[in-house]
């Protein structure tokens, strides 16, 4: 479904990401984790188009429009003049644009979405008197209606309770079940490792990706502290082949390279 290849992201020519390369099969439910600025929240945004990279390719197998994003809950304007059934509408966006009409199919799914998030009777209420479990039910309710077949979860279940949580990780394994592919950044472990069969463990290199349980391993993660901790945002631009730069890609500083 998507695959990096020697992936680089940068800010103001420092990594964000560096060098990553791997897959996401079509149908996988993946947990992207690591340390605090690993760049993960920076891979979502990549793989969606928010973010340019600096060095290497992003290939998906689908359109754009068949691609959810959910970014962090800190991100979003909660105070945004809307209500709650409008708000689910805008999952269908991608496929009616600015000026096309909603169709009473589509009426219908803003309804069973909101039913499936528990959130019926909600329909008409200010998304600014949401509390902050209902508010990612019912950006959850969008995600339903855009049917997308590549789901991008930034953190979806932070400062919500564990009810909220349970009901939301329901609905991810039904995604799942259908095929789609998921992709979530978590900072959960035992919940990684309880729910998401494949693991992508980061430090702004990949230090591991494969089946969680292989992943998820003390010396893995043990190894992706002391890289975050040794990162140098100073370092020199690097050269990926020996002979050749371009000028955002970044090298790891010496220390780096030996605590890899």
């Amino acid at each position: 479904m998507v695959t990096l290849h020697n992936l680089t992201v940068s800010y103001r020519r420092h990594p964000a990401l560096h060098h990553v390369s791997g897959h996401f099969a079509a149908g996988s439910l993946t947990a992207v984790v690591g340390p605090n600025g690993a760049g993960k929240s920076t891979l979502c945004k990549s793989i969606m188009g928010l973010l340019p990279h600096s060095g290497g390719t992003i290939t998906t197998a689908i359109p754009r429009t068949r691609v959810a994003y959910l970014p962090q809950l800190a991100e979003l304007d909660r105070g945004f003049p809307m209500d709650v059934r409008d708000a689910v509408l805008l999952g269908c966006w991608p496929s009616q644009g600015a000026w096309g009409g909603v169709s009473n199919g589509q009426w219908s799914a803003v309804g069973e979405a909101l039913h499936a998030v528990g959130l019926e009777g909600f329909a008409t209420r200010p998304v600014s008197t949401l509390s902050s479990g209902q508010f990612q039910r019912m950006l959850f309710a969008r995600l339903l209606v855009q049917d997308a077949r590549l789901i991008l979860l930034d953190e979806p279940f932070t400062a919500i309770d564990s009810k909220t949580t349970a009901a939301l990780l329901a609905l991810i394994h039904e995604w799942h079940a259908q095929g789609r592919t998921v992709i979530a950044v978590l900072h959960d472990d035992a919940q990684v490792r309880a729910h998401f069969p494949h693991t992508l463990l980061l430090a702004r290199e990949a230090v591991a990706w494969g089946p969680t349980a292989q992943v998820m391993t003390e010396h893995h993660l043990a190894r992706a502290r002391v890289m975050a901790e040794a990162w140098d945002d100073t370092a020199e631009t690097c050269r990926i082949d020996g002979t050749s730069a371009t000028p955002a890609a970044l090298q790891l500083a010496p220390r780096q390279k030996a605590a890899a």
